[in-house]
């Protein structure tokens, strides 16, 4: 439509319609108004367009494919919450300790009584283990082979006795230690090693046979 016929258009609405008006304002005026400041519309539905308008006039009520749409903005996105950092594994229990304890060196022999020396012996070993979490204390008594078995089993558990007995007194818990004895049945001297009878001579042989084994599994504290 040429801005001719536009502006017959619109003096002819203007005729025909005395009380309608172009609207002052910039919405609607490329658009004729009635006294109300609605925009007239014909039979059909259609705005009627004063000789002033132009694309840049539109509105969404009467031309609203030439209305610039806004694209909507998208919608932000959450952010992720972080990850939990993963727990520290818990430490597993290791052996810190395993050692063999000469009898003769915490015992007189053939007695369960510990000997001063024998608890500074122990005094160390605790001393050592530091601020461990213990797990399991194992003390384990042995005895040489002379004597009768029944004997000796009985000395090597009164003897294990003995050491766990100090140890709970040096702190170590006492749910922790467990105290058995074995006798003369793993001797570390070989068959054949030490014979004769009862003797100054075999007992100091034997020697090595006559121990207190102590295994300590714990957790040490990373700190």
């Amino acid at each position: 439509m040429t801005a001719v016929k536009k502006l017959i258009i619109a003096s002819i609405a203007a005729a025909l319609l005395p009380s309608m008006a172009l609207a002052a304002n910039s919405t609607n005026y490329g658009y004729v108004v009635d006294s109300s400041g609605k925009v007239v519309k014909n039979n059909f539905g259609e705005c009627w367009r004063t000789g002033y308008w132009t694309p840049a006039m539109a509105n969404e009520e009467c031309d609203p494919n030439l209305v610039k749409k806004e694209e909507p903005k998208p919608e932000p996105m959450a952010e992720a919450p972080a990850p939990m950092p993963a727990p520290a594994p818990a430490p597993e229990p290791v052996t810190l300790q395993k050692v063999n304890l000469s009898a003769d060196a915490l015992f007189a022999f053939n007695k369960a009584t510990l000997k001063p020396t024998g608890k500074t012996t122990l005094d160390d070993f605790v001393r050592d283990l530091g601020n461990a979490n213990y797990d399991a204390v194992k003390v384990v008594g042995h005895a040489d082979r002379i004597g009768s078995h029944s004997y000796n089993q009985k000395l090597s558990v009164k003897r294990a006795e003995s050491v766990k007995n100090y140890l709970v007194s040096k702190g170590v818990p006492a749910d922790k230690v467990s105290a058995s004895g074995v006798g003369e049945t793993e001797p570390v001297t070989k068959p054949g090693e030490c014979v004769g009878r009862k003797s100054p001579k075999l007992i100091a042989c034997l020697q090595p046979d006559r121990r207190v084994e102590i295994e300590v599994t714990a957790t040490k504290p990373t700190n």
